[in-house]
């Protein structure tokens, strides 16, 4: 039995700390903040409860089997999980309205046809096809494995399969998600449909590589799920699982650096100057964090994955409402944004800012958890932003303004409204300018790779959505399952089988 240190407290960090003392293992939790979840917190007022970081899980097959291999209770039994359908209602520019069914093929292309226009679901629904190859091809490597030594094959190797398309004379291939949409959707709203889900995980659709097509994929395949009194339950589920495999933890214990002996992680001190021993060490903290912790080269050396360039934020606001929720109402509405242009060159330009008509995500859960009780709603705005953006009142005003497209009567039903900003991100989790990572995706040069989770300081490992295999519950979770792979079973360990 080997005692483990793990720094943070995040979903990442608990997946690993849960596995690994199932293993055996005696494993400590250092947090630096009062509470655990890392992005997935809570806010309560007068009644009223909202999520401020995801309200949607993706993926729940990653999350169960945590609970399978730790446990006798599956998931289903310590949080309620409810399909979410439809999937999304999308709102677009010119006032054309879809909502999209959950994971069901038909009847997403049935209703794209008759929202945009007979062929359009036929085109979505080929391109679907083409992701599900991509999704295919990088599953593994991508999600279940730890990163190849030579991860360079999957940084120039583009595995979507784009259509042929001929352009002043030359015939080519889609190679970034924008071209994808121009060339094969062709139609304006199926691309912003299609870049949508780039921008959710703050990607620039111009330059992000055509394989970012598996994010659609993903969630029409998998679905999107809601965790009954929010996404804090399913930490609050992790947590608790933790503690019922005797993982301690620490809140409040800020690690100040990594101790080193002979050339190994040895333990961690912490900023009292108390020094705690430990055999492993698993660090759940944004790169920034860890270069303070550790020097740069104990992670990452010549020909290794790239540092991540800094990746945006998100700005939400919370509105209380008088007035219930009305019937049939979606959970997740897209409002798109009327100028595509503009808004990525806001966000991902040289004039960052908050865009005049911002992609917004209006989350209006059915749960009376959410509310005082059934004659008031809670309503969740998110959009992109830079990180490190320092929001104003007329950039809420403006935020306020997108929303009243999904909500007509906004105005008249408003209590009040709180906000969160990237400041507030960058004080939970750490992370620089309150960024938010993307998952990993193949071609790109490697820039949507993420650092491998064993690191060239022997017994130092990564975990969390800035390793591998990067942001998102499922790939965060993934990188728990990663790591306490390699610690029990050795650098051999090769992922699920």
């Amino acid at each position: 039995m080997a005692r483990i240190a793990v720094i943070g407290a995040g979903m990442g960090a608990m997946a690993a700390a849960a596995r690994l003392a199932v293993a055996g293992h005696r494993v400590v939790v250092y947090e630096r903040t009062a509470t655990y979840g890392g992005a997935l917190r809570r806010v309560e007022r007068d009644g009223f409860t909202f999520d401020t970081g995801p309200t949607l899980l993706p993926v729940p097959a990653v999350h169960r089997d945590l609970f399978v291999k730790t446990g006798k209770q599956p998931l289903e039994e310590c949080a309620e999980l409810v399909q979410v359908d439809p999937s999304a209602r999308h709102l677009f520019a010119d006032g054309t309205e879809v909502s999209l069914p959950n994971a069901s093929r038909a009847g997403v292309v049935s209703a794209l046809d008759e929202a945009l226009g007979a062929g359009a679901g036929g085109r979505w629904g080929d391109f679907l096809v083409r992701a599900r190859e991509a999704w295919d091809r990088t599953r593994r490597p991508l999600l279940e494995e730890p990163l190849w030594p030579d991860w360079p094959v999957l940084a120039r190797q583009e595995p979507y399969p784009s259509v042929p398309h001929k352009k002043l004379l030359r015939t080519r291939r889609a190679t970034t998600l924008a071209e994808v949409g121009a060339w094969e959707l062709r139609e304006p709203r199926l691309t912003a449909l299609l870049e949508s889900h780039a921008l959710a995980y703050g990607l620039d659709p111009r330059v992000a590589p055509a394989s970012a097509a598996v994010l659609p994929y993903m969630e029409h395949a998998f679905g999107t799920w809601y965790v009954r009194g929010g996404l804090r339950e399913l930490a609050r589920a992790v947590y608790e699982r933790c503690l019922a495999r005797k993982v301690e933890f620490r809140f409040g214990a800020d690690v100040a650096r990594i101790v080193e002996k002979d050339g190994r992680a040895a333990g961690v001190e912490l900023a009292s100057g108390a020094v705690e021993e430990a055999e492993f060490v698993v660090a759940g903290v944004s790169p920034g964090v860890l270069r303070g912790l550790v020097p740069q080269t104990a992670v990452r050396g010549d020909g290794e994955v790239p540092p991540q360039s800094g990746a945006p934020s998100r700005l939400t606001v919370l509105l209380a409402l008088r007035g219930g929720r009305p019937e049939r109402v979606a959970h997740r509405t897209v409002v798109h944004s009327a100028d595509r242009d503009d808004e990525l060159d806001r966000l991902f330009g040289e004039r960052p800012g908050l865009p005049a008509s911002p992609t917004l995500v209006v989350t209006r859960p059915d749960d009376p958890a959410t509310a005082p009780d059934a004659e008031h709603e809670a309503v969740t705005l998110s959009v992109t932003v830079p990180s490190g953006f320092s929001v104003s009142d007329a950039d809420v005003e403006r935020v306020l303004g997108a929303a009243g497209r999904a909500l007509s009567d906004l105005r008249e039903r408003l209590l009040w409204h709180e906000v969160r900003t990237p400041a507030d991100i960058a004080d939970e989790t750490g992370a620089e300018g309150g960024a938010v990572p993307a998952p990993a995706l193949a071609a790109a040069d490697g820039r949507l790779l993420h650092p491998s989770n064993g690191t060239r300081m022997p017994g130092l490992f990564t975990a969390g959505g800035w390793a591998h295999p990067g942001g998102g519950l499922p790939h965060a979770g993934m990188s728990g399952a990663l790591v306490a792979g390699l610690i029990v079973e050795g650098p051999e360990f090769r992922g699920s089988q």
